[in-house]
């Protein structure tokens, strides 16, 4: 335990952390001020030496496996917190820096996104059984950051405000011609059917595909609304609107400059696009080895620089920027509090195991939007100074319009 005391004695600044070895000895770390109390236990005297040099991701798979266990009423949740918490002390240790500068320098090579590879990594993630995800996601399985107008807000108010927000943006005038890039589960795409576009949605999820054209033709805007299986980079097109949520995410920090450019050629000169995606406040960082191995390979949220230089290199106008601070940090506080809710059945559709990659995925990302540097941010992209309104008033109005319409 010499090395990992080490390391905990240096991290745990907040709140507290007791450690029961594989021989039974307990270890106490911290003075739990300010921070929560907790308790584990190690069930295998590997993790002393593996955490100490690659805490996060071992971590993660030691409580999948279940030889990193919570005990005395302790939750994953209370457990993620403590780390939360102590982010800057944990940083700061000489060995975890070290490792930081390594995952950093491999972080190109991590998101070598290519067409086949991207088309593998989406569906590593979205070709999971649909029931799975009824299990957490909202009843229109919106699977993006919802719109909060107070953290009491129900997931499904929040996500069709999230919707109304989106739509109001685009400013859709009868029979536009809208690209979606990244289209879910089809819920945006039938919002935009409904106010009058015609739709075309780009996803390489076929799984995905199969519900969304159920649920289309389900709404009745099957005529005004069509899906294809094809990556952003193998379409060509001209279109009225473009929008694209949680997509750019999956992009890659390599393929940005490949990304904006696709968004410019599909616009028409009048045009504009709406891109929402997460982002960081702080400067470039790198994927999480959890989120990058289990959870979302090939993934990267990018810091605002990295974003502006492609649309700059682009000639794009970026005609309104909008952050969203907490809203996904009451998403997805949302979707953890209703997968553990129904866990049973989540265990049922696959395994125990999986039931804590996806327990240590949700509390992961939900602290990081709560403690962490990660936010969401909307733009508006055009080709013309004007394409958009002068003032953002508009949204506004659209949005007033849309609620008297329902």
């Amino acid at each position: 335990m010499r090395l990992l005391s080490n390391l905990l004695r240096s991290f745990v600044q907040r709140g507290k952390m007791r450690v029961i070895d594989a021989a039974g000895m307990v270890h106490e770390f911290g003075t739990g001020a300010h921070g929560p109390a907790v308790t584990i236990q190690l069930h295998d005297k590997k993790l002393y030496r593996t955490l100490f040099f690659n805490p996060e991701l071992v971590a993660g798979e030691a409580y999948m496996d279940g030889t990193l266990t919570m005990e005395e009423g302790t939750t994953i949740y209370d457990f993620m917190h403590l780390f939360s918490v102590n982010r800057k002390p944990f940083g700061a240790h000489p060995v975890q820096s070290i490792h930081d500068k390594i995952w950093r320098g491999l972080r190109r090579w991590h998101q070598r996104n290519n067409v086949a590879r991207a088309k593998a990594q989406a569906r590593h993630h979205y070709d999971l059984s649909t029931d799975l995800y009824r299990l957490f996601l909202d009843e229109g399985l919106n699977y993006s950051c919802a719109y909060y107008r107070t953290p009491e807000d129900s997931l499904e108010d929040a996500q069709r405000a999230k919707l109304t927000h989106l739509v109001a943006k685009l400013d859709l005038q009868p029979d536009m011609e809208v690209l979606e890039i990244g289209g879910g589960w089809g819920s945006l795409a039938i919002r935009m059917a409904q106010a009058g576009a015609k739709v075309t949605s780009l996803n390489v999820s076929p799984e995905q595909v199969k519900i969304a054209e159920q649920r289309v033709a389900d709404a009745g805007v099957s005529d005004r609304v069509r899906f294809i299986l094809k990556d952003y980079r193998e379409f060509e097109g001209r279109f009225d609107r473009i929008i694209s949520v949680g997509m750019m995410e999956h992009v890659g920090i390599g393929h940005l400059g490949a990304y904006f450019g696709k968004v410019r050629d599909c616009m028409t000169d009048s045009g504009f696009a709406v891109i929402h995606s997460i982002g960081r406040m702080t400067p470039p960082g790198t994927t999480g080895p959890f989120i990058q191995k289990y959870i979302f390979p090939g993934g990267y949220v990018p810091a605002l620089s990295e974003t502006f230089d492609p649309i700059e290199r682009h000639g794009l106008w970026v005609c309104d920027m909008e952050v969203l601070r907490l809203h996904y940090y009451y998403t997805i506080r949302d979707w953890r509090r209703r997968f553990e809710a129904r866990r049973a059945e989540a265990a049922a559709l696959y395994d125990e195991r999986f039931c804590r990659m996806w327990e240590f995925y949700l509390c992961a990302v939900e602290l990081g939007f709560l403690h962490g540097s990660n936010m969401v941010f909307q733009l508006l992209l055009s080709k013309e100074r004007d394409a958009v309104p002068i003032v953002r008033d508009f949204i506004l109005d659209n949005e007033r319009a849309m609620h008297a319409g329902n």
